[in-house]
């Protein structure tokens, strides 16, 4: 019911409508109240062969729930109208089952052919969409293989930023050691500085993705409109809005990643700097 965009279920048995996509209407041009002629191979058997069944609708609803495979293309009609049509009295052909636990089908569905006597194929939606969700594991893979790249390319920033500071601060590098700190100290200080650098940079970097995460059907809409053209065409990528599912376990991992990555960024570094010859630091000044 949510997902009716136009029209009401209310009088479909007795009105003998159907309800269509809302891509679909728009791509045949219709609307509530309009006839939509569906056309069917399977008719009724002539001397002169099989003619095809034809009949007229009225569209009573029109549905969007987001999914271009759905709104372009399917039609629902009451169950009375649809054996009619397909001329299977008293028979259903095909049923489907909701489960309360979406990523836990198996198990029913295991029990449903268990307890139908007849021979029947089950198939969950996992089944169903296979090539569709092998292509987002595949997509979600090479995602967090340039997230892993673009961390790298910034622990490198970083390295490169302390070998620079270390050579800046050379000097006073020398007057502590000669004052008597230690090469541990000196480490502490460069370590504590680039894991700051490393950890301002994940905070802020988690805030913002975050907020876009959010925000991001937003975000999508307004360059839509800005830039004139439709970015993420639902025809290309089967969705009419871009959702976004944050997992608190997925964005802890991410986040150690990068705050690992960054702490041993820092090691090396650290290291050169606590290495550093105080004589060698102080010969030409």
């Amino acid at each position: 019911e949510p997902a009716i965009v136009f029209g009401s279920l209310d009088n479909l048995d007795e009105m003998k409508g159907i309800v269509i996509g809302a891509r679909l209407a728009r791509n045949l041009g219709v609307f509530i109240g309009d006839n939509l002629t569906l056309i069917s191979p399977k008719g009724a058997v002539t001397p002169f062969g099989v003619t095809p069944r034809i009949k007229a609708y009225p569209v009573v609803a029109i549905f969007e729930i987001g999914m271009s495979e759905y709104d372009s293309a399917f039609v629902f009609m009451p169950l009375s109208q649809a054996q009619l049509y397909f001329n299977k009295p008293d028979a259903v052909t095909h049923f489907e089952m909701m489960v309360e636990e979406v990523d836990r089908v198996d198990d029913p569905a295991v029990q449903v052919q268990g307890q139908i006597e007849q021979p029947v194929f089950v198939q969950t939606w996992q089944q169903t969409n296979a090539s569709f969700f092998g292509a987002l594991q595949v997509e979600r893979n090479v995602m967090f293989l340039i997230l892993t790249l673009i961390i790298l390319v910034a622990a490198l920033n970083i390295v490169s930023g302390l070998i620079m500071l270390v050579k800046d601060k050379g000097h006073d590098i020398a007057i502590l050691r000669s004052m008597g700190a230690t090469k541990g100290a000196i480490m502490r200080i460069f370590f504590i500085t680039g894991s700051f650098i490393g950890v301002v940079g994940t905070l802020i970097g988690l805030l913002i993705g975050v907020l876009f995460c959010q925000n991001i059907e937003a975000i999508r809409s307004g360059l839509s409109d800005l830039l004139g053209v439709p970015l993420f065409d639902p025809v290309v990528y089967f969705l009419a809005e871009m959702p976004a599912d944050m997992q608190n376990e997925e964005v802890i991992a991410v986040v150690v990643m990068a705050l690992t990555i960054s702490f041993i960024a820092t090691l090396y570094p650290s290291w050169r700097a606590a290495n550093l010859d105080p004589v060698e630091a102080m010969r030409y000044e």
